[in-house]
């Protein structure tokens, strides 16, 4: 996972950087090694939290920055901040 961390601490806060998206049926929220889906905000985040509950780490900030790629070009311009969430975990 894209995470900052300080090797074989596992009790220090660690932050995830993720894409997140909306295929017209659920959300996805991935990075080039992990990917998350729920079909409401609320599943994602319960699924987030449940993968990483198994990793050990006991604080975890998820930044989740919106594809734009996804908005039609004329309305980028407007819409710059369009989706961008942050959720803090502790497991």
């Amino acid at each position: 996972m894209s995470m900052s961390r300080s090797i074989g601490v596992k009790d220090v806060q660690e932050t995830i950087n993720l894409v997140i998206t909306h295929n017209g049926d659920q959300w996805i929220a991935e990075n080039e090694e992990i990917i998350f889906i729920g079909k409401t905000l609320n599943e994602l985040d319960d699924h987030i939290k449940q993968k990483l509950l198994k990793t050990g780490y006991k604080k975890v900030i998820v930044n989740m920055f919106f594809d734009s790629q996804t908005i039609p070009v004329w309305i980028r311009q407007y819409a710059s901040h369009y989706f961008n969430r942050t959720i803090h975990l502790d497991l």
